[in-house]
């Protein structure tokens, strides 16, 4: 609950314009009485403005999203903030100590909104991240991976029934945005229900860094808090972005036999349909079976082990207008974000 205009109180703390403080949200004790909590960073700009959340590991295995924040964090534009910045690194703290998905019980955190005060560990921790930073916001930007194994092309996915959030994924910057209707139980099923705009950034697989995919993300935040005026706005912004991609729907490619499998597409390459995307091979020597495009289009997810078993889920194929049109924005992007205000070696 806030307080005076001029505080922002979160789990007791009150954070005055022009401060930061960190503040643990109490969830519940787990058995050996150790306390779960959810850790807050509240970062306020000296003028008040628009409240946005940035929250990452949402599922615990999905870590690209915790670096985009701290390094988002460190940034010396930050001193120019207006409004307040509610950065939350690791929603799920449990399943991120056991560098897993889910929480110590199976439970899917993002299938467990809206929650509940007096339900499972997972329900209550919806319930607080809710009604403690997703509702007190105006905006928001939620940070996925792709699961192991499963690397994506950095991505925007949201539902543009709402206009705002087309606004934020076009901002965001990433090479590709696709209208995407949430699942039951999301965090964004929620936010369109309650008309909170909120984008999903997806880049690259779980329990993995990398790079380019971190630079996309904090660059894409600060497009972001410019395009909503949280930030300045530079005055060359719109000659440096290159216009996203739209893709209204997309479907996977999925084998068609068990085997060895031997990829000839990669993230970003536009494909025709019926295109050879692999070849699944027998490994004692046998018949080879091709996999096909189902249509034209971007391939934007994939699978990187090269086992698989018959009706596996292999190569996410966007359909899109001009597929070489976001391979292009992609290559772009790639050199762009080597020009963020950060000192931060990169990661190899």
């Amino acid at each position: 609950m806030s307080g005076p205009a001029n505080l922002f109180t979160i789990g007791g703390i009150s954070v005055a314009l022009g401060e930061r403080r960190s503040v643990d949200l109490h969830i519940a004790n787990l058995y050996t009485s150790a306390p779960v909590s959810l850790p807050v960073i509240v970062q306020r700009g000296a003028d008040a403005g628009p409240t946005l959340f940035v929250s990452a590991a949402l599922h615990g295995d999905e870590i690209i999203g915790v670096e985009i924040i701290r390094r988002l964090l460190k940034l010396p534009v930050l001193q120019q903030l207006r409004g307040t910045l509610l950065a939350v690194p690791v929603v799920n703290v449990m399943a991120f100590l056991h560098q897993s998905r889910y929480l110590p019980d199976r439970r899917d955190l993002n299938r467990s909104f809206p929650g509940s005060e007096s339900g499972s560990l997972a329900a209550r921790l919806a319930h607080v991240f809710l009604s403690q930073v997703v509702e007190r916001s105006d905006y928001g930007i939620d940070l996925h991976t792709g699961a192991i194994h499963r690397p994506n092309l950095p991505q925007i996915r949201t539902d543009l029934r709402n206009p705002v959030n087309l606004r934020l994924a076009q901002a965001f910057g990433a090479p590709l945005f696709l209208n995407s209707k949430p699942a039951a139980g999301t965090l964004r099923e929620y936010t369109t229900r309650r008309d909170i705009p909120v984008i999903l950034y997806e880049s690259s697989e779980a329990l993995r860094f990398d790079e380019t995919a971190i630079r996309i993300g904090v660059q894409g935040v600060l497009n972001v808090m410019r395009e909503i005026d949280m930030l300045p706005r530079l005055a060359d912004h719109s000659t440096r972005s290159p216009q996203p991609v739209l893709a209204q729907s997309s479907r996977w490619a999925r084998s068609p036999a068990s085997g060895i499998l031997r990829s000839q597409v990669a993230l970003g390459d536009h494909v025709a349909s019926g295109q050879t995307l692999g070849i699944v091979g027998d490994p004692f020597g046998g018949q080879d079976t091709p996999i096909t495009a189902p249509r034209d289009g971007l391939v934007i997810g994939r699978l990187s082990l090269p086992l698989v078993h018959e009706g596996d889920a292999v190569f996410h194929i966007a359909e899109v207008a001009d597929p070489r049109i976001a391979s292009l924005a992609f290559s772009q992007l790639e050199a762009m974000t080597r020009d963020i205000e950060s000192d931060e070696p990169p990661i190899v």
